[in-house]
């Protein structure tokens, strides 16, 4: 009788990782970035009864460039510390999950 091997442990824990804003006049908010190809309506985000738009990604360690796309139009995270440049000429919220 042969025993099962057992799969190894994968060291990297995917998180649920929050991404908010407060924005209670916009009409449409997503989040896009280089975990869905910066498409903006991959993640389309919900507003609650407080006017703020949230939605949980599982996303693996590390670092994630993203914008929120509010209306039609681009816009940084107000919340988030680390920017980097993008190549448009802008700069871009970083994200860094542990």
């Amino acid at each position: 009788m042969t025993i099962p091997k057992k799969k190894p442990k994968s060291t990297k824990k995917v998180m649920k990782t929050e991404f908010s804003l407060s924005a209670p006049q916009a009409q449409s908010v997503s989040t896009a970035g280089d975990f869905n190809q910066w498409n903006p309506s991959s993640h389309p985000m919900k507003m609650d009864d407080k006017g703020t738009w949230r939605i949980l990604l599982a996303l693996n360690p590390g670092e994630y460039e993203y914008r929120f796309f509010v209306d039609g139009e681009w816009q940084n995270d107000p919340h988030c510390g680390p920017f980097v440049e993008n190549p448009f000429g802008t700069s871009n919220s970083l994200k860094i999950v542990n």
